[in-house]
């Protein structure tokens, strides 16, 4: 598990909520707060999936942490998307 601390994982979890929004097209409707929100929670889901299908979590190093966030927000935004069509 990386030692980022609180900080480290909200810059992270925004910065890939922001990417995410940008790849999903809602990044218009989004502010800076729902970014770090969408990013945070999609580390979440992403960690989950990827523990799902045996991938180990807890050792990948920082750039592995913000692609298992941008990946669990680009799912998050998807579900949302089509939730509201």
């Amino acid at each position: 598990m990386l030692g980022l601390g609180f900080l480290g994982w909200i810059i992270i979890g925004g910065l890939a909520g922001w990417i995410g929004s940008k790849i999903q097209g809602t990044d218009a409707s989004m502010g800076v707060g729902l970014n770090i929100v969408v990013g945070v929670v999609g580390g979440l889901i992403g960690g989950f999936l990827l523990k799902l299908i045996g991938v180990d979590v807890a050792g990948g190093g920082l750039i592995f942490s913000f692609l298992t966030c941008l990946l669990g927000a680009v799912i998050l935004l998807a579900v949302v998307k089509a939730v509201k069509k």
